[in-house]
């Protein structure tokens, strides 16, 4: 499969994910606030989250920048999958685990788009004096 067409199919998919749950965080969806009340950090957790998905999602798309949106969106995921792992379970409100599949394919896309954008990363790397 020819690399645009993989990263664009990683950007779509990831973005869509993260542009959904982070619709049901804004507007206050129970299940939203049952998750962040069930980790002691609602609502700034719920609203703080969906802001980095907000952010992440955008720069997904601004090719400059795909690498940085898939590091938030990556960072984000791990966060969500640590806290199914731990304090949630895999299965939350008796949704047949979907909310953690849904984490684990943006884990994937936002993985794979890293890979992809490895070189842009290590140019970023390069150019900076830690």
């Amino acid at each position: 499969m020819n690399n645009n067409i993989l990263k664009w199919a990683l950007k779509i998919i990831a973005a869509i994910i993260l542009l959904q749950t982070l619709f049901f965080k804004f507007t206050g969806a129970p299940e939203s606030v049952y998750i962040f009340t069930t980790l002691g950090i609602e609502p700034w957790g719920r609203i703080g989250s969906g802001a980095v998905e907000l952010i992440a999602s955008i720069l997904l798309f601004v090719t400059r920048f795909t690498w940085v949106g898939a590091g938030l969106a990556l960072g984000t995921m791990l966060g969500a999958i640590g806290s199914h792992l731990t304090k949630l379970g895999i299965e939350v409100q008796d949704d047949g685990g979907q909310l953690f599949i849904l984490a684990v394919v943006v884990t994937v896309c936002a993985t794979g788009l890293l890979w992809l954008e490895r070189e842009a990363v290590a140019n970023f790397i390069k150019t900076r004096k830690f």
